[in-house]
């Protein structure tokens, strides 16, 4: 029920489909004939399209991003016809309506489909984007935007070797994007998620000061009273300028777990 979206020159799995859809006209509906050396990808996409189209995910469930990984270890579509066309290939004759065609500069693409080039100019828009929703207490969207730059880096990042100075450069941009993504968790009460994405951090950069203090919040924040005593300590030795924030989270928190205790007991007594 909803048009089907191709950017052009992003290899697309049928690759004819863009040949195709160049030929056309906006408002115009054709009909081509394709020889089957251009079809055998048609049974892996037609299973994600009908996925779709039933309201599933189409990566739902499965070992592999890789559609041809998945056919080795399932050996199926999961549709007999599809299954069919798989076994022995054939002509297919394709229906096309073209609705619209856009300006690439018109289309907000996802991060996949941008090159290196717009990946590095999109992320301080996104950076200040968040910054913005953060200010007016849009944690949830600040949070997005903050996670969508740091996938484009990430994606960078993997065409670099690891620690050398390209590698390094795009680490320093994705580092306070973190940070900042920890923090809309933090105000959010997704304390758990924040203790993933700091402690994935810390392995990588262990003197990071910042990436403590959300730790230590978040495991106290879940009743880690040990972890976040630990991690508040690391805080003052690494930043002396924040020893008094630190000073003043301890406190509190000793405050909680006597309250935390006290209830405890009362609970307890009650129950023999």
């Amino acid at each position: 029920g909803i048009p089907m979206e191709i950017i052009v020159g992003k290899m697309f799995k049928l690759e004819i489909w863009e040949t195709l859809l160049s030929s056309m006209r906006a408002g115009e509906v054709a009909e081509f004939w394709c020889d089957t050396i251009h079809t055998g990808m048609y049974a892996l996409v037609s299973r994600g399209m009908r996925r779709i189209a039933e309201g599933r995910d189409p990566l739902e469930g499965q070992k592999h991003r890789c559609g041809m990984g998945n056919m080795f270890d399932y050996h199926s579509t999961g549709y007999d016809d599809l299954d069919e066309l798989q076994r022995t290939p054939q002509p297919l004759i394709f229906i096309m309506e073209l609705f619209r065609v856009e300006e690439p500069s018109a289309y907000k693409r996802d991060t996949w489909a941008m090159s290196k080039e717009e990946k590095l100019a999109a992320v301080p828009v996104l950076h200040s984007e968040g910054n913005r929703l953060v200010l007016c207490k849009e944690f949830g969207q600040a949070a997005a935007k903050y996670q969508e730059a740091v996938i484009c880096l990430r994606n960078l990042q993997a065409k670099e070797k690891p620690w050398e100075e390209g590698w390094m450069k795009l680490e320093r941009l994705v580092t306070p994007l973190v940070l900042n993504y920890c923090q809309c968790q933090l105000e959010l009460g997704e304390y758990y998620e924040v203790l993933e994405h700091t402690t994935e951090l810390l392995q990588k950069h262990n003197d990071n000061a910042k990436a403590y203090f959300k730790r230590a919040k978040a495991h106290a924040a879940v009743w880690n009273e040990r972890e976040a005593r630990e991690d508040f300590l690391r805080v003052a030795h690494l930043d002396p300028s924040m020893a008094a924030a630190v000073k003043k989270e301890l406190k509190q928190l000793g405050e909680r777990m006597r309250k935390k205790h006290v209830e405890d007991r009362k609970h307890y007594q009650g129950l023999f």
